[in-house]
């Protein structure tokens, strides 16, 4: 009786562990997660992002109960409940919040043709769009996937869920979070195979000094102009250009250290965990997901492509006075693209320093995205 009871105890115990329940798919994700914190820790990829993002994907394949949805009474996983904070768009909002009280938006105002850039870079989002049409994805569908070309993660969230694609949201937003931490691996190489070493080595004038006038309206002005366009870029240009007007006004210090500090890192933390909890192997490891993933990287490397084919463009109409590497920064990921046209160029040149010529269009990039999102919302009628 009491070797019965002790064997039954131990293969009851035995049977509650995750190794009697895991499949070979979530052993392959679990996997997949220790490569992205290797990625975040090791080589230092978008640390803040890729940390908590393999965490959540490592958490959910081992305790797939984590993001139970909650039934009768039962309360559902813990990050479930992070998750449906991205599902109505309120962590990407106050994303943009924070990157807003971060930015200093002073090289894109000292330099509007920066927009023609961050523009130009738009065109991977439109790339991906057709392509997910062509692979059998539905209008809605492949404009939430599209937005991932941007290299936004916030946004790629923000539009899938406004768009009612919550089943694609967690592909969604990992292909974006992951082409975001992986920039200095893709971009590079294009930038280098589109440039000339001449191209690289070009030195950009001084930008023009900025009233702080000027960088308190700007915000204003942008948010009447863009919201008043698109409506429903509101929560996301809003937000960001609060962000930038707490900065800016210098009368709200505690509010724009809340906003780029404590604030913004626990928004991360929440979002990042969430998002990786939404690559159970079950939801993840499918064809749609393989497509997603695939459609985000060509049209990541589309993006960057057209930023770097008009900044040569600009170079050529100004008679070399513009560096084509910073058109790459024309995506929206901030700051990290920046550095990547900065290190570029610097590997050509040591003392051509591109940092802040390459942050006017990496707003842009930013800005241009959130009204592509707002574009597609206002075609679906979505409000």
């Amino acid at each position: 009786m009491g070797i019965s009871y002790i064997t039954d105890t131990f293969l009851n115990l035995l049977h509650q562990t995750a190794f009697m329940n895991l499949t070979w798919g979530n052993y392959l994700m679990i996997v997949v997660a220790c490569v992205f914190l290797y990625l975040a820790i090791a080589h230092e990829f978008e640390p803040l992002l890729l940390v908590p993002i393999a965490f959540g994907m490592l958490l959910v394949n081992i305790y797939p109960d984590i993001m139970a949805e909650p039934v009768g009474d039962s309360a559902g996983g813990l990050l479930h409940y992070f998750y449906i904070l991205d599902e109505y768009a309120i962590l990407p909002s106050l994303i943009f919040m924070g990157v807003g009280a971060m930015t200093d938006f002073g090289p894109l105002i000292s330099n509007p043709k920066s927009f023609l850039l961050g523009a130009a870079a738009q065109f991977g989002i439109f790339s991906a769009y057709f392509g997910a049409i062509f692979l059998g994805f539905n209008d809605k569908a492949a404009a939430a996937i599209s937005i991932i070309g941007g290299a936004d993660g916030p946004t790629s969230i923000f539009l899938a869920g406004k768009l009612g694609q919550t089943a694609l949201l967690g592909p969604i937003a990992v292909a974006a979070y992951s082409y975001m931490s992986l920039v200095p691996i893709i971009q590079p190489p294009i930038m280098k195979l589109l440039t000339t070493e001449k191209e690289r080595k070009i030195k950009m004038e001084q930008l023009r000094p900025v009233s702080k006038l000027e960088k308190i309206l700007f915000p204003i002005i942008v948010t009447i102009v863009v919201c008043m366009l698109l409506p429903t870029t509101a929560p996301l240009i809003g937000m960001l250009m609060l962000g930038n007007l707490f900065r800016e006004s210098g009368v709200v210090r505690q509010l724009t250290e809340t906003a780029s500090n404590a604030m913004m890192y626990i928004v991360v933390i929440l979002l990042g965990t969430s998002v990786g909890a939404t690559t159970s192997a079950e939801a993840f490891l499918n064809i749609s997901t393989i497509k997603i993933v695939v459609l985000g990287l060509i049209a990541f490397a589309f993006g960057t492509a057209a930023g770097l084919l008009f900044g040569k463009l600009m170079c050529v109409a100004t008679h070399g006075k513009v560096n084509p590497l910073i058109g790459s920064a024309g995506v929206s990921a901030v700051p990290m693209a920046a550095r990547v046209s900065q290190k570029v160029g610097a590997e050509e040149d040591p003392t051509n320093f591109l940092l802040m010529h390459a942050m006017g269009p990496n707003v842009a990039g930013v800005i241009g995205t959130a009204v592509v999102a707002g574009t597609f919302m206002a075609i679906f009628g979505i409000v």
